[in-house]
C-alpha cells in the first residue's frame, strides 16, 4: 500500500498488498466549509501527490522537460547517453517527425523497449521507456502551470510524468464549474498545442479532469477521437468520443470516488496508477486505447487472486479454484475477460489459457482482438484438429475455442496429456446451459483446472428451469463463488449503460379472449396472431419508426455516416415471424424502395416452436429440424436479403451461418432498420447504433434483461436511452428481473421517469424561456448570456427524451420557426464564447456548457436550402419572397454545420436568375468558389500546387484532412524542420488550420 494509506480506511480486495482496487473506500467526515479557488484546489492536489511520494518539479520550457526526460531514462536503464546518441535516440525513437497520439501509443503499451545505435555502431536492444516488469523501478514526477507554445499559448494544469515522460494529464476547474469544461479545456490544447514542438504531449496515455466535487478519468482515444471529428470539420458528424466515455474510479464495492482528494489517494497511489498505465489498459485492433474501469480491474485481479491462492493450497480442479464474475450485460465483460486471460499467462506454472465461447459469439473482431494478443490464439476455432495440434503445443499457451469443438476433442480423446497441464479456463456468458453440460465434460477429463465464469445473467434458483443436471442448476453451483458483482443497477448509475424507456402498446382490442386464464397458452398464442392484430403491430412500427429510432440525427461510427439508429423485433415463435414479415412485405409492396423499411428475418430450429416460458431458448444454427413450410419461407427471406446486397447465401448449414455472420455485421452497420427474430440476437449481440426493441413475446427473468439489454449500449449524447416498445404487458415481469437482478429499487434507477414528469419540467424551462428571453430581445451582458444558454441547454436535453413520447407530438409548445431563431442566438453565443481570446471572456465561457451535439440531431442541410432557393424563384415578385428569404437566413443561422457557408449561399441567390436551374446552378457556383479560395490558401502559404489539389481531393474523398504521415509535409515549401524557431512546426500547423477550415467550408456542398 502507498505510504499515505492508513490501514484503518483501507482493506485490499484480496490478499495482496498491491491491490488496484481498494475494497472499501470510507471518506473523510470532516469536510472543508471555506470557499476554494482554482489555484487552492491545485495546490492541495499537488500537495497531496508529494505526500504520496510524487517528485515535485518546476519546469518553464521543453527544453527542461527534454532534459529531465534524458536523465531519468538513464536511471531507469543505469547508463549515460552522450549527446550524439541521445540526439539520434530522442528523433529516432521518442519524438520522431511522423509520429503522433496513435504512434506514441504503440510505442508506450506495445513497444516500450527501443533500441539505441551507440556512437560506435553497435546496438543496445532493452533501452526501457516504462518497466512493466516491475512497476517499482518507473519514477513519478509532477509538474504545473507548463507552459506550451502552438497555435495559441496554453497552460497546462498538473502533468505527471512517469520516467519524464508526460503520460498522465489533469485539468482541473474550481467548484461549481461543471465538469465538462474541463474535458473542453483538454480538447482546446489539443488543437492548439499537444502537438507543439517535440510532441511530448501526444504520449499522455490517461487524463483526469476534475471540479474538485467530481473528478473522472479517460484515455487518449476519448480524446483523440472527439478532437479529430472537431479538427477535420466534421461539424455534422458524431463519434462514440465523447464525454460519455469518461469514467469514474471506485472502490470494491462499486461506489464511486469523486471528491478529488478521495481519487488522489486512491487512483493516483504510485502502484494503482502505475498497474493500470501498465496493465490495464488495452491499445486495440481499431488502434484505440482502452483503459478498464475500476469493477473490471477488481474482477481480473479477483480472479488472478484466485488461482494464485488455490494453487498454492494445491485446490486445483475443485470448486475453490474457480468462481463466477456477475458482471451485467453491456459492461464490457468481454473486455475484462481478455485481458484477465492475457494476465493469467503470466502466472508462474500456468501451461494454457483457454477461452471458451459459443460458436454464434467467434465472430471476426473476437479472433482479430485475441490474435493481438497472442499470434495464433484464435486459430483452434478453424477446427476440431487444429485445436488439437495447439493443445499439444506447449508453445501455444492462450487459445479461443467453441463449446463445439471442446466438447468434440474431450469426446475424441478419452485420455490425452493435455489433461495434466495445468489450465485456466474462462467461458464466456457463463447463463447458457450449454456451459453447463460443458462444465462436466472437462472436470471428468481435465485434472488440474481452474474454472472461471462471466455472466451478466446469472442463474439463480428463483429463475433456474427444471431441466438438466440437478447438482448444476445454478450458476453458483457449477462454477463455485462469486467473485465480483456490477449490477445493472451499478452500472446505469455509473452512466456506462443506458437506462431502458418502455412503451406499452394496447393492441388486445382485437382479441379480448385473451383475458380470460382459462384459455390454454396454445389458443392465447393463437389470438394474439390474429391477422387483423399482426397487421395493426406492423402499422403501429411502420408509422413510429423514424420518431423511436430518431431518423433525423446524422453521425459518424467507424468512418461511415449514419442516420438515426436501428431496431430488432422479438416475435413470439417462428410462426409469429412469418407472419410479420410477411406483412411487412404487404405492407410495403407498393411504396417506392426509399420509402421500405428494410427488414431481416433469422430463426433457427428449436425441439418447441411454441410460446416459451420467458426464458430465452439457446441459440442453435441448424436449419434441417425445421418443418418444410418454416424452412421453405426462411428461403424466401434469404432471398429477398440476396437481392437486397448481392449476396448469395441459404439455409443449407455453412452458408447459413455465414448468413447468420453477414446479418449481424449489416445489422451493426445499419445496412437494415429492423430483424425480425424468434431467440436469436437476443444475447450477446452487441450494436451501438441500436436502440430499440419491438417485442411480441413473453419475457422474464434473465430472459428480458438480455432481449432488453440490446438497445442500452452507450454512443453519443443522442442516444439516452433502450427503447422498448412492447406490444404485450410485461410490467410486472420487468420489475420482478430488475429486483432480480439489481435491487428492490432498481425500477427508479433502470427505468426513465414517465412522460408527464419530463413534460413538466420541459414545459416550465419554456415558459421561462419565453417569459425571460423573447426572441426579439436577445440577453445582454455575460451573466443573462450564461443564463441563457443554461436554460435553452436544458431544453434541448429534454427535448431530446420526449421526442420519442407518442404524446409529446403536437404539444412541443415552441413553433418551429420560435425555436429556430432561439438556436441561431444559441449558436451565435457558442460562436462568441468559443471564440473569445484570453482573460475574462474565456473564463466565463468554462462556467458555461453548450449542447451543440443535441442541435445537431435536427440540422437543417443543403438539400433543405436548396428546396427554399427554388421556391423563392417560383415566388420572386409576389411579396412570399421577402418570407421565404428570411427563411433561408433564419434556417442558415440556425444550423452548426452552415452557419461558415452563409456568404456563399447569399452570393448564390442573389447571383440567381428567375429561370435558373437551382441544383446544376449551385454544383457550377460551389465549384468555381471553391477553387478559387483553395488558390488563395496556395498563394499566400507559398504551397505546391499540383501537390497540394491532390491532398485536398484525397481530403474530400476520405472525409477528412490528414494530419499525419508525409502528405501533408509534401504539399508545404522547403523549410527546415530543425530550425530553433519551430518555423517548420508552425507552418505546418498554420497550413493544416486554413486547410481544415476550406475543408469544413466546402465538405458536403455538392
Amino acid at each position: 500500500m502507498s505510504e499515505n494509506l492508513t490501514p484503518h480506511r483501507y482493506e485490499p480486495v484480496a490478499l495482496s498488498e498491491e491491490s488496484t482496487v481498494v475494497a472499501e473506500f470510507l471518506p473523510d467526515r470532516v469536510r472543508e466549509g471555506a470557499y476554494q479557488s482554482e489555484a487552492a484546489l491545485e495546490r492541495a492536489f499537488l500537495e497531496q501527490l508529494q505526500s504520496q511520494a510524487y517528485e515535485y518539479l518546476r519546469i518553464a520550457s521543453e527544453a527542461e522537460l527534454i532534459a529531465n526526460l534524458r536523465r531519468q531514462l538513464e536511471r531507469l536503464n543505469d547508463m549515460t547517453f552522450s549527446d550524439t546518441e541521445w540526439e539520434r535516440f530522442f528523433k529516432g525513437r521518442i519524438a520522431g517527425e511522423k509520429d503522433g497520439i496513435v504512434e506514441k501509443t504503440a510505442r508506450i503499451q506495445e513497444d516500450p523497449v527501443q533500441v539505441l545505435v551507440r556512437d560506435g555502431g553497435k546496438e543496445k536492444k532493452n533501452v526501457r521507456l516504462i518497466d512493466k516488469g516491475d512497476i517499482h523501478n518507473n519514477r513519478l514526477q509532477v509538474i504545473n502551470q507548463y507552459e506550451a507554445e502552438g497555435a495559441r499559448s496554453n497552460r497546462y494544469d498538473v502533468t505527471v510524468l512517469v520516467n519524464g515522460l508526460p503520460l498522465v494529464h489533469v485539468e482541473l476547474k474550481r467548484r461549481g464549474v461543471d465538469l465538462r469544461e474541463a474535458f473542453h479545456q483538454i480538447d482546446r490544447y489539443q488543437r492548439d498545442s499537444f502537438w507543439a514542438g517535440s510532441g511530448l504531449f501526444e504520449y499522455v496515455q490517461l487524463f483526469v479532469i476534475s471540479n474538485g466535487t467530481l473528478t473522472k478519468y479517460y484515455s487518449n482515444t476519448v480524446r483523440g477521437g472527439h478532437l479529430a471529428e472537431r479538427r477535420n470539420g466534421r461539424s455534422r458528424r458524431r463519434t462514440s468520443n465523447s464525454f460519455a466515455f469518461t469514467s469514474w474510479w471506485a472502490d470494491g464495492k462499486n461506489r464511486p470516488i469523486m471528491d478529488l482528494m478521495s481519487f488522489t489517494r486512491t487512483f493516483f497511489a504510485r502502484h494503482t496508477l502505475l498497474n493500470i498505465l501498465t496493465r490495464y489498459c488495452v491499445f486495440d485492433a481499431d488502434r484505440k486505447l482502452l483503459v478498464m474501469r475500476p469493477y473490471q480491474i477488481a474482477a481480473a485481479e479477483r480472479i488472478l487472486q484466485r488461482i494464485v491462492a488455490s494453487t498454492n493450497l494445491r485446490q486445483w480442479g475443485k470448486a475453490e479454484a474457480g468462481g463466477y464474475i456477475w458482471h451485467t450485460t453491456g459492461s464490457g465483460k468481454t473486455l475484462t475477460s481478455f485481458k484477465t486471460a492475457q494476465l493469467a499467462l503470466g502466472l508462474e506454472g500456468v501451461d494454457k489459457v483457454l477461452f471458451v465461447v459459443d460458436r454464434k459469439d467467434l465472430d471476426y473482431q473476437t479472433m482479430v482482438e485475441y490474435e493481438r494478443f497472442e499470434k495464433g490464439a484464435a486459430n483452434s476455432n478453424a477446427s476440431t484438429a487444429v485445436l488439437q495440434r495447439q493443445l499439444e503445443d506447449p508453445n501455444a499457451r492462450l487459445l479461443i475455442t467453441t463449446i463445439q469443438k471442446l466438447s468434440r476433442f474431450v469426446g475424441k480423446n478419452k485420455r490425452h496429456p493435455v489433461y495434466d497441464a495445468h489450465v485456466v479456463v474462462i467461458f464466456d456468458e457463463c447463463h447458457r446451459s450449454q456451459f453447463g453440460d460443458m462444465h462436466g465434460e472437462i472436470t471428468r477429463a481435465f485434472r488440474r483446472y481452474h474454472l472461471f465464469g462471466f455472466t451478466g445473467t446469472p442463474i439463480f434458483p428463483d429463475n433456474a428451469g427444471a431441466g438438466g443436471n440437478p447438482l448444476r442448476r445454478t450458476t453458483e453451483q457449477t462454477f463455485g463463488d462469486r467473485l465480483h458483482t456490477y449490477t445493472i443497477v451499478d452500472a446505469i448509475g455509473d452512466k456506462n449503460v443506458l437506462p431502458f424507456r418502455i412503451d406499452t402498446i394496447n393492441t388486445l382490442r382485437t382479441a379480448p379472449v385473451i383475458r380470460d386464464k382459462q384459455v390454454s397458452a396454445i389458443d392465447t398464442e393463437r389470438a394474439l396472431l390474429a391477422p387483423e392484430r399482426i397487421a395493426q403491430v406492423v402499422g403501429y412500427i411502420r408509422d413510429h419508426f423514424d420518431q423511436k429510432t430518431h431518423r433525423a440525427v446524422s453521425y459518424r461510427v467507424k468512418d461511415r455516416m449514419r442516420r438515426g439508429f436501428n431496431s430488432l423485433f422479438a416475435t413470439s415463435s417462428i410462426e409469429a415471424a412469418k407472419r410479420y414479415y410477411a406483412a411487412f412485405a404487404e405492407q410495403q409492396r407498393d411504396l417506392p424502395p426509399p420509402q421500405r423499411l428494410k427488414v431481416g428475418l433469422i430463426y433457427s430450429f428449436a425441439p418447441n416452436e411454441e410460446e416459451g416460458d420467458g426464458l430465452l431458448r439457446e441459440e442453435a444454427f441448424e436449419t434441417d429440424g425445421l418443418d418444410s413450410c418454416s424452412r421453405d419461407f426462411l428461403e424466401g427471406a434469404i432471398r429477398d436479403y440476396n437481392a437486397l446486397f448481392g449476396t448469395s447465401y441459404d439455409t443449407s448449414n455453412d452458408r447459413f451461418q455465414n448468413y447468420y455472420k453477414d446479418l449481424s455485421l449489416r445489422l451493426k452497420q445499419g445496412d437494415l432498420d429492423l430483424v425480425i427474430v424468434v431467440d436469436m440476437f437476443l444475447t450477446g449481440f452487441d450494436a451501438t447504433t441500436l436502440n430499440t426493441l419491438w417485442v411480441d413475446k413473453n419475457l422474464r427473468a434473465h430472459g428480458l434483461i438480455q432481449a432488453f439489454s440490446r438497445t442500452n449500449r452507450i454512443l453519443n449524447s443522442v442516444k439516452t436511452y433502450g427503447n422498448i416498445v412492447s406490444f404485450r404487458d410485461l410490467e410486472q415481469a420487468t420489475n420482478d428481473a430488475l429486483a432480480l437482478f439489481g435491487n428492490r429499487d432498481a425500477r427508479g434507477v433502470v427505468l426513465l421517469k414517465p412522460y408527464g414528469e419530463y413534460y413538466e419540467e420541459y414545459k416550465k424551462r419554456v415558459e421561462e424561456l419565453t417569459e425571460e428571453f423573447p426572441p426579439d430581445r436577445p440577453p445582454v451582458g455575460e451573466e443573462q448570456q450564461r443564463a441563457f444558454v443554461g436554460l435553452f441547454g436544458a431544453i434541448l436535453r429534454l427535448k431530446n427524451i420526449l421526442v420519442a413520447f407518442d404524446d409529446f407530438q403536437g404539444n412541443e409548445l415552441l413553433s418551429p420557426r420560435a425555436f429556430q431563431d432561439y438556436q441561431s442566438l444559441y449558436l451565435d453565443l457558442h460562436a462568441h464564447m468559443r471564440g473569445a481570446g484570453d482573460g475574462e471572456k474565456e473564463r466565463i465561457n468554462d462556467d458555461v456548457v453548450f449542447e451543440i451535439e443535441l442541435i445537431k440531431q435536427v440540422e437543417i442541410g443543403v438539400d433543405y436550402i436548396l428546396m427554399l432557393v427554388a421556391r423563392y424563384l417560383e415566388k420572386k415578385g409576389s411579396g412570399e419572397d421577402k418570407e421565404i428569404r428570411i427563411a433561408i437566413h433564419g434556417a442558415v443561422d440556425a444550423s452548426p454545420s452552415l452557419r461558415n457557408k452563409k456568404d456563399l449561399i447569399e452570393q448564390f441567390v442573389d447571383a440567381l436568375s428567375a429561370k435558373a436551374k437551382v441544383d446544376e446552378e449551385w454544383t457550377a457556383f460551389i465549384s468555381v468558389r471553391k477553387a478559387q479560395e483553395l488558390d488563395r490558401i496556395i498563394a499566400e502559404e507559398g504551397l505546391r500546387a499540383d501537390e497540394t489539389r491532390a491532398f485536398v481531393e484525397a481530403a474530400f474523398r476520405d472525409g477528412e484532412i490528414s494530419v499525419t504521415g508525409t502528405a501533408i509535409t509534401k504539399i508545404l515549401p522547403p523549410l527546415s524542420r530543425f530550425d530553433k524557431n519551430g518555423s517548420h512546426g508552425l507552418k505546418k500547423q498554420r497550413v493544416l488550420e486554413k486547410l481544415g477550415a476550406f475543408f469544413e467550408r466546402f465538405f458536403g456542398l455538392i
